[in-house]
């Protein structure tokens, strides 16, 4: 096969790689990006979608909680006893005080908790459910709320507030008490005071931070109970001093603001929520990290003035965009990576194929007729078959002409070779006719040990004449491939001897670092010697216009274990193109009529035929250098444990 370095594509100039490579890594960037976008806008709407499921939830539990003693100031209103207590003083004010107290009290344990109360018209609480404990909420001045301020006005209203008795928060529901014998006039408010405790206990159990924040931005609630009183932005002091002691009992507003701005949240809204999170929440986070991006969701509250608002934490979101960024980039390298080996395969396949054109153009005739004759299977396996009988006739066909090219090719070299050998022949034939004749005479003189001497030197040249026709002959039988034991020095040194006189002529040096004996190969030797004398052949030629002639042979042993024997040459080497295309059928690089392009492409597939190969490259110094790879000797313990 060629050298490897043949067979690589021709490397692009380094402007040309750089802009690939910036190209490359722009395509890179750009992919994760529209990954990660995409990957966080899908993971965002389905936390949106989680989010706003938790917020109708929430919602509804809290308005069922809330809002079911809405309805209660509507009885009391109604209840005589209020009615007559409200509307004015009498000499049994006392006694109206305790009947209204007492079904106050009866209203509010059949109810189950919320707290009942009723004020006058400047704000005094005049009757109340809790009269029988000791911080009733009874003579209480009740005037600053602004549920009351509503109230008295004729206005029914509802308020989030702590009383400032109890100090316990919770949502007031107020309606005004008119007197339809003063021309429903009002007289007074009846109050229900609903507890939040369930609330609380319920909105503490959030994993996620979430709010509840009333109309001037105040939370009410939060997990974590840490931002209970906190703003959602900064306000004026005198404004949150002014709110804490009319609806908040006294209780400082303020003292940590969330600095989030919530305006879209009902559609959801990306904030960051302060550095000072409680440590739960930070995940043991430095504050110095800064804050954290969250997707806030709010929902009015119905029937409410409160904004119930729940966060959710990116984090997750982000990780898997980013992950996704990196499995579309991993994807999109394999796919590179794909399409680069593909192209490589193609690369490497071009050759074979380009070899095989004939026979691939005979075998897709053979399939196209199939194809047409085909009706039905038994005529497809019959299809089937014939094919496999052609492809094996061709195959044979192929081989055969192979062996004829490579005994043509040896003929051809004896051919070049006869007028060496002609030349070393026709000295001892001479001598011989010579010694022949005059060994004749001296018998006819009686001269035996004369002629007994001509006629051992008639032997001598005799058996000289059969070294040089010997080689020959062997070199030139036409016989199948059977590998052997084979000597790669002697097999050298067979081949140099069919170049002997060419050698001498030429004036060319040799140096052969081969020893005798010591690298053995398993091959069919008069194959090797075939091959041989085919790169020798080549060597000479194309040294013959070169001042300076050396041929040299070397043998190492490669990496993979085989013998590689080197042939290199002095001569004027090969350029770049004729590298790339050197082993191929009818290519040569010699004049017109020298050669066929044939003997490089044989000699590899001589080769290949018993496991070895054929590659070349420049020499060290100038010159071709070519290496033939040949098969070690079997071992003879292989099998062994």
């Amino acid at each position: 096969m060629p050298d490897s370095a043949a067979q690589l594509p021709t490397p692009l100039p380094r402007p040309h790689r750089l802009l690939g490579l910036a190209a490359l890594l722009v395509a890179f960037l750009a992919l994760a990006l529209f990954s990660y976008r995409l990957s966080e806008h899908y993971g965002i709407a389905e936390m949106r979608e989680a989010a706003s499921h938790q917020l109708d939830i929430l919602g509804a539990a809290i308005d069922s909680e809330v809002t079911r003693h809405a309805s209660i100031p509507s009885a009391v209103e109604l209840n005589a006893d209020i009615v007559a207590l409200l509307r004015g003083p009498s000499e049994g004010q006392d006694i109206l005080q305790a009947e209204a107290n007492s079904f106050l009290q009866k209203l509010n344990d059949h109810l189950g908790g919320p707290a009942i109360f009723v004020l006058d018209t400047s704000g005094t609480v005049v009757a109340s459910s809790d009269w029988i404990f000791s911080d009733n909420l009874l003579g209480s001045d009740l005037s600053y709320m602004p549920f009351f301020r509503d109230a008295v006005r004729g206005t029914p209203a509802r308020h989030y507030a702590v009383d400032h008795i109890r100090h316990e928060p919770g949502y007031y529901f107020a309606l005004p008490i008119r007197d339809e014998a003063q021309e429903w006039k009002v007289i007074g408010v009846a109050v229900v005071k609903s507890g939040i405790r369930e609330v609380e206990r319920r909105w503490l159990a959030q994993e996620a931070p979430a709010l509840i924040v009333d109309r001037n931005d105040v939370v009410l609630l939060a997990s974590p109970p840490e931002w209970r009183y906190a703003t959602l932005r900064p306000q004026a002091r005198d404004a949150l001093d002014r709110l804490g002691r009319q609806q908040f009992a006294g209780q400082p507003l303020g003292e940590i603001s969330l600095d989030i701005d919530l305006d879209g949240a009902d559609e959801g809204r990306i904030v960051r929520l302060p550095k000072h999170l409680p440590k739960h929440l930070r995940d043991d986070v430095a504050p110095a990290q800064g804050a954290r991006p969250y997707l806030a969701m709010s929902r009015h509250l119905s029937g409410t003035a409160w904004r119930i608002v729940v966060f959710s934490d990116l984090r997750p979101v982000g990780v898997q965009a980013a992950t996704h960024a990196a499995l579309s980039v991993a994807a999109l390298g394999c796919l590179l990576l794909g399409v680069l080996y593909t192209r490589q395969r193609r690369r490497l396949a071009r050759g074979r194929e380009e070899a095989r054109a004939m026979l691939e153009r005979a075998n897709q005739e053979l399939e196209r007729k199939v194809e047409e004759r085909t009706a039905d299977l038994s005529e497809a396996v019959a299809g089937l078959q014939r094919e496999v009988q052609e492809r094996q006739r061709a195959e044979q066909t192929l081989r055969a002409a192979q062996d004829e090219l490579v005994q043509a090719a040896k003929l051809a070299v004896l051919g070049q070779m006869a007028t060496g050998v002609t030349h070393e022949l026709s000295q001892p034939l001479g001598a011989i006719r010579t010694l022949s004749a005059n060994a004749a005479e001296f018998m006819r003189r009686g001269d035996q040990a004369t002629a007994e001497r001509n006629l051992a030197i008639v032997e001598q040249l005799t058996e000289q004449m059969g070294n040089i026709i010997g080689p020959l002959k062997t070199f030139a039988r036409k016989s199948p491939a059977v590998s052997s034991a084979v000597d790669v020095a002697q097999a050298v040194d067979s081949a140099l001897f069919l170049f002997e006189s060419r050698l001498k002529k030429e004036n060319v040096s040799v140096t052969r670092g081969i020893e005798a004996g010591r690298s053995i190969a398993w091959c069919d030797r008069n194959r090797l010697q075939q091959v041989l004398v085919n790169l020798i052949g080549n060597a000479l030629d194309a040294m013959r216009e070169e001042p300076v002639r050396r041929l040299s042979f070397s043998v190492d042993v490669a990496s993979s274990g085989m013998l590689a024997l080197a042939v290199s040459d002095s001569g004027y080497g090969f350029s770049e193109e004729a590298l790339a295309h050197l082993f191929e059928p009818f290519f040569t690089t010699k004049q017109p009529g020298e050669g066929l392009g044939l003997g490089l492409t044989i000699s590899r597939d001589i080769l290949r035929d018993f496991g070895g190969d054929l590659m070349a490259g420049p020499a060290p110094g100038g010159g071709a250098r070519f290496v033939v790879m040949l098969p070690p000797l079997p071992s003879l313990n292989r099998g062994t444990p």
